[in-house]
This record gives structure tokens, sequence and C-alpha cells, in this order.
């Protein structure tokens, strides 16, 4: 799942660079940003060793169970479905980052009309659904860390929209949730 996860979104960054859209935009405002390959690059590793029987520093599992596997598994395939849908929805204004040059028009609609995020639920829902197939710190940490780093994403970006669509984007905000 986590294959499809990631080239779903690589696939859409490729498929809007053959049109002439630079969709690729992380940490061209904020440089902290560096800081997120080595920690993704470590629970990539982690949730794989988790799978395989590769070697890990920390082996124990909070619990287990296989119903609760099969949940976190349903829950990736909703994440996936969710990001799937959001990337559709977003056509040609999907970004990685902000991108302040040709941002793209303002989508209200499709999964936009329930949620203003809906990529970031997408994505947590994966994780969350992770650590319930995985249940370790690996990916409690990462769910917790995940989190963090969505809803900062998330306050900057809406910081832009609020600059660049000024009332268009305050009108959305009083109709659709942030998150759900």
């Amino acid at each position: 799942m986590i294959v499809l996860l990631m080239g779903t979104v690589v696939g859409r960054v490729l498929l809007l660079r053959r049109t002439g859209t630079r969709a690729m935009h992380f940490g061209k405002i904020d440089k902290t940003d560096f800081l997120l390959p080595p920690v993704a690059l470590f629970y990539f590793y982690s949730l794989f060793a988790s799978a395989f029987g590769w070697p890990l520093a920390i082996t124990d599992r909070f619990f287990r169970s296989t119903a609760a596997a099969w949940v976190g598994v349903g829950l990736c395939v909703g994440g996936v479905l969710i990001l799937a849908v959001s990337l559709a929805s977003f056509g040609s204004s999907f970004r990685v980052g902000i991108d302040t040059d040709q941002p793209g028009r303002l989508v209200t609609t499709g999964i936009f009309a329930v949620s203003r995020n809906p990529i970031y639920v997408g994505f947590f829902l994966f994780l969350y659904g992770q650590f319930l197939a995985f249940p370790s710190w690996t990916t409690v940490v990462a769910l917790a860390f995940a989190a963090v780093l969505f809803h900062r994403q998330v306050l900057r970006e809406e910081a832009f929209m609020r600059q660049r669509y000024g009332q268009e984007y305050a009108e959305y905000c009083g109709r659709v949730r942030r998150y759900m």
C-alpha cells in the first residue's frame, strides 16, 4: 500500500511535468523542510523492516491483533482512495509544497467540497492504518510526527491562500472544514 500511495503522488508530479507544470516545490519557502527526507527514509525502512523481518533496534509491538491489523489495512486502502480522489479533483492545480509563482486555481469542488485538506486526511488515515497493522514505537512516533508536520504545512498553505485568493478563500473556509 505504501508503494501505491507514493506511486500515486509521484505519478501525478510526473504527469504534470509532461504538461509543463512544475508541481514539486518542496522546501522552496521553508528551508527546515530538509529535515523531512531523512526522517521519511527512517520511517520507510522501519515500516518495511516490520513487514519483512529486517533488523530493527526496537522490535516490540504494543499489541497483536489480527482484527486491528485488518482494520488498519482497510484504513490504508481508504487513505489511498482519498488521495487518488483528491488528485483527480485537484487536476492541474496539484503541487507538492507552495507554488508562489504559478499556484493554479483554487479548487473547491469534488472531495474539496467536503474537506479543505483531503490529501492530508488520506495520508493521516494511511499512517493510522499502518499503526494498527504494525503497532510499534516507530509507527506511533511517525503518526504523531506526521500529524504535527501536516498541521504545520496546512497552516502555511492557508496563510498563502488567504493572501492569494482573498475573499474567495475566506468564503470557502466558511463552508468547508479544515480536515473533516
